[in-house]
């Protein structure tokens, strides 16, 4: 019966977003939605709302913060173009995260296409967009391609908060597919207020807990930016960029 219900709720959401655009918040293609359980998907969605709606996430555009004081990405989400700024050294890369292609500034030195350290800058320079942009915009994330959702069950967050916890692992995505998270969800906000790190999905301790802080509204969208000892700063959410910001080093 698990098996025909999830199914089936798979094939509303599909239909759903299918029509007049995005409505609810249907997977994106690759979840794991036989290894989800149904209590799971369903905070997932209410996370999904807390934070400003599938749809508004769907139509931001630029987002540009700095992670930990170390890059400033300003990223374009409907093209895949993106631009990192290394704070503590003076290089910046241009890319696409897509297509793999772009240049890139060393000091005084242009890696453009043909320049033998291109193909590894770029793959650098993705790794750390991955890493940095899951830092920011993880609750939105819940049902993406390769994820498997689990309810856990209620516990309290570090600062002493009720919540729904999930288990989050993977399947053949990102540059580190072993790991897993538990996300705490709110009990009242429905808001993420902290994340379990572990390396392993089998590990059976964590490697850190972060707490989620400091919600704000940027645009359509909710964006936290606390991470305890850690900070997200800088966030903004924009319609429109400065001409070449996205093109010019």
């Amino acid at each position: 019966m698990k098996y025909f219900y999830l199914l089936a709720t798979f094939f509303v959401l599909y239909a759903c977003s299918t029509q007049k655009g995005i409505k609810g918040n249907p997977p994106s293609a690759g979840f794991d939605v036989l290894n989800s359980d149904v209590k799971a998907i369903k905070i997932a969605d209410e996370v999904m709302d807390a934070m400003g709606g599938r749809k508004n996430y769907e139509q931001t555009r630029y987002l540009k913060w700095n992670f930990f004081g170390s890059r400033i990405h300003t990223w374009d989400k409907q093209t895949g173009d993106i631009r990192i700024d290394y704070v503590n050294e003076n290089n910046t890369v241009l890319m696409n995260i897509n297509t793999m292609q772009g240049t890139a500034m060393m000091g005084d030195t242009l890696i453009d296409a043909t320049h033998m350290r291109n193909k590894a800058i770029m793959q650098k320079g993705k790794a750390h967009w991955i890493n940095d942009a899951y830092w920011l915009v993880m609750p939105f994330k819940l049902k993406d391609s390769g994820v498997t959702l689990k309810y856990v069950g209620e516990d309290k967050t570090q600062a002493g908060a009720k919540a729904d916890i999930l288990a989050m692992t993977f399947k053949n995505v990102g540059v580190t597919p072993d790991n897993k998270y538990l996300v705490y969800v709110d009990k009242n906000s429905r808001l993420v207020t902290q994340w379990d790190f572990y390396t392993n999905a089998t590990d059976e301790e964590p490697r850190f807990q972060i707490p989620w802080e400091g919600y704000t509204q940027h645009g359509r969208i909710q964006l936290s930016g606390g991470r305890g000892q850690y900070a997200l700063t800088d966030i903004q959410v924009m319609e429109t960029l400065p001409a070449g910001t996205l093109t010019e080093f």
